[in-house]
């Protein structure tokens, strides 16, 4: 009988289940009641493996026939490149979220990414790429420190970006997600990405959307690598760490060979980072937060609700004495006294094990880094890491023109107002001359 690849998929699948199974039953036989008490452990987690593997074939197969009925790629090809898929597990457990009795500790974090060999990398990267990274500042109003900062915290400049299968990661959380709270929503997101995936790799392999059910000018071996390409244990990819909805949005040819490839190009990784910046609000030339003022962190602390938005004026925060005046004057490096922050908790324990926070103002640009990484403490990190490089956290805004500059201007504006009474005066002098 001859079986197409869906059919085949399903059969040998069943055929592992039932294969466990009669070993189940077999173990259960065994005439040894030390040798049944020994194994027993074991053998229920086959079986739960079992299932699970059962359950994560059959939501594959389902996810892989909407793929191709809506992109319309052939089925054929999809199935061909997830036949050796498997979950892993020990993403399952790297996602798990921390234990009850674990403290946030944002000292420790900090350390751990704004250290001395990170820091020596970025200013080697700068060096190596300073043309290319003034040229994209100027382009996109992103820092440079803030592109170097963000690609060395990611993955020390490709270094660090993970050496599990990407196409096995997404699977893994989309189909296997362990039992969280958040599992529904979680498992959502990863099938999102699993598909962002399957349609980045088609593309890049120069494959058209929608494909009309032909594979003509597609390359089925790039296609197949692109899917096999290693990735971080949450399936994000390249020096920038971009999840496959990322580099199919924001993600740009840097270099200008035609193709976006953020795992060997460092000028492709530098210009997606600040392309992805530039479309989530990066307010050029404006500071990232500011340290709330220590007389004023009770006022902070009660308004520090965790949620990533922009709800309080730099005025109101004026007057309640968490930000100085200068703050929220942009002459002197601060930012309009209209403009909208939230107060950032960043929580530690001290040497005794009791809660203590730092307290910042985050500004619109804050809230940026957000975006690219959703955490107060990443943010932060990124932030005081371009500082190290030399970014300085105030508006651009000069504060006062030179004297010269004054000169220069008087001059002009005395220029522009004896040239206005000359004019009148000629006017006048036809309307004279001619009465009609």
């Amino acid at each position: 009988m001859v079986l197409n690849s869906q059919q085949s998929l399903l059969w040998g699948m069943n055929f592992r289940v039932c294969y466990l199974l009669l070993a189940l039953l077999l173990g259960a036989c065994s005439s040894s009641p030390s040798q049944q008490s020994n194994t027993q452990q074991p053998i229920v987690n086959q079986a739960d493996d079992a299932i699970t593997e059962a359950r994560y074939s059959q939501n594959l197969s389902t996810l892989l026939n909407q793929v191709s009925q809506t992109q319309e790629i052939p089925l054929q090809t999809l199935e061909n490149g997830f036949l050796d898929a498997k979950t892993i597990p020990s993403i399952r457990k790297l996602v798990l979220p921390p234990s009850g009795t674990f403290k946030k500790n944002w000292l420790a974090y900090r350390k751990r990414f704004i250290e001395p060999v990170r820091l020596k990398a970025g200013k080697a990267f700068w060096d190596e790429n300073r043309a290319f990274l003034s040229q994209v500042e100027q382009d996109s109003g992103v820092p440079a420190e803030m592109i170097v900062a963000i690609i060395g915290i990611e993955t020390i400049y490709g270094r660090q970006t993970g050496n599990f299968r990407v196409k096995d990661v997404l699977s893994t959380l989309a189909f296997s997600y362990p039992d969280t709270p958040n599992k529904p929503a979680r498992e959502q997101l990863f099938k999102d990405q699993l598909q962002e995936l399957i349609l980045l790799c088609w593309t890049e392999a120069g494959g058209k959307l929608p494909a009309k059910n032909s594979i003509r000018g597609v390359n089925v071996t790039r296609f197949n690598t692109c899917l096999n390409q290693n990735s971080s244990y949450a399936g994000a990819i390249g020096l920038p760490q971009f999840m496959p909805s990322s580099i199919r949005s924001f993600a740009v040819d840097g270099d200008g060979d035609g193709r976006i490839d953020l795992k060997q190009s460092p000028k492709d990784a530098i210009a997606s980072v600040a392309n992805f910046m530039k479309q989530h609000g990066w307010q050029a030339g404006m500071p990232i937060s500011f340290p709330v003022q220590e007389n004023a962190i009770p006022v902070a602390k009660q308004w520090a609700d965790g949620e990533p938005q922009l709800k309080y004026t730099v005025a109101e925060l004026i007057e309640q004495g968490i930000l100085l005046p200068q703050q929220g004057d942009l002459q002197s490096g601060g930012v309009e006294p209209q403009s909208k922050a939230l107060i950032v908790d960043l929580p530690y324990p001290d040497k005794d094990g009791l809660d203590q926070a730092q307290y910042f103002v985050g500004l619109n640009n804050f809230l940026t880094i957000v975006q690219y990484n959703r955490s107060y403490f990443y943010a932060q990190s990124v932030a005081e890491f371009a500082e190290a490089l030399g970014y300085k956290n105030q508006s651009v805004v000069p504060a006062t023109l030179s004297n010269e500059a004054l000169a220069k201007a008087a001059d002009q504006k005395s220029f522009a107002d004896k040239s206005k009474v000359k004019s009148s005066k000629k006017s006048n002098a036809k309307k004279k001359t001619n009465p009609n």
